[in-house]
């Protein structure tokens, strides 16, 4: 069974929602869906066959106080507009399939990070609300997001221990692989002073937070490295852009470019996509 990978990254997943819409109108549905953050986000528009969605919504609303804002930190202690982004957005303003969605007949795992123990937790996306709650979760990257309550768990972003959950794809007995990164080659992650000011911060009330924070940098260069051996081996196809984009790219029209790399270049290695089901 082949799966579909997706990192996060704030707005750079818009990459990897132009992959998934040239999927769409290719008719290409991976039966098992994982990933982190804003990329398992997009990725639930691609399981509700929502060709275009994710577009949308981040060109109408990414400069609109009400989705990221520095006010929004009165409201919900988020810079992201918690109730605007998860419930009126989805809900009312862009409406979400929800009955296409859960007609998925595929695996569909949103990845977490469980504030108390500082291990990685994969939610069923099956189980997903009117609320977005698990998605809600995957994205509170802290300090910008509050810890986010399920179940009597705390919750933060997936993407803080595994943001390329391929080796619990491989756990799941997937073979093949599709990979979508949001970074470009050779991309290497440093320790940056921002991850140690966090791990200070979360450090008294989640201690098990703090390695992850001072070490996310090693992982995520070794889980890369991972991703790239497999593609060596014929096991992954890996796509990523070819140009760095800001995590908070505030240019639209930039926005619009790397959706239509990412199509563009899925389109490129269709037939490499396709291979993936044999």
């Amino acid at each position: 069974m082949p799966s579909l990978i997706l990192e996060g990254g704030t707005f750079r997943p818009i990459f990897s929602a132009g992959v998934m819409d040239a999927l769409l109108d290719n008719n290409i549905i991976f039966p098992y869906c994982i990933g982190v953050s804003a990329g398992i986000t997009n990725g639930i528009s691609y399981i509700s066959k929502q060709k275009g969605r994710n577009l949308e919504v981040l060109t109408k609303y990414r400069n609109d106080k009400r989705y990221l804002g520095y006010g929004n930190f009165l409201k919900c202690k988020s810079l992201f507009g918690l109730d605007f982004v998860f419930d009126e957005i989805p809900n009312k303003l862009v409406p979400f399939d929800m009955d296409t969605y859960k007609k998925y007949t595929g695996k569909v795992l949103i990845g977490v990070t469980n504030a108390k123990t500082g291990k990685t937790e994969y939610l069923d996306g099956k189980d997903l609300d009117d609320k977005a709650t698990f998605l809600r979760a995957t994205c509170a990257l802290p300090i910008f997001f509050p810890v986010i309550k399920i179940n009597n768990n705390e919750y933060y972003d997936g993407g803080l221990c595994d943001p390329i959950p391929i080796k619990k794809a491989i756990a799941d007995g997937n073979e093949k692989h599709l990979i979508v990164l949001t970074q470009p080659k050779g991309y290497k992650k440093d320790l940056s002073k921002k991850n140690v000011i966090v791990s200070k911060l979360l450090n008294r009330k989640y201690p098990n937070l703090k390695n992850a924070f001072l070490t996310r940098h090693e992982s995520y260069n070794e889980i890369v490295k991972f991703c790239e051996e497999l593609e060596r081996q014929g096991k992954a196809i890996i796509l990523r852009p070819d140009y760095k984009l800001e995590s908070f790219e505030k240019d639209v029209n930039k926005l619009k470019s790397s959706y239509d790399h990412g199509y563009n270049l899925a389109t490129e290695h269709l037939t490499q996509i396709k291979s993936l089901f044999n």
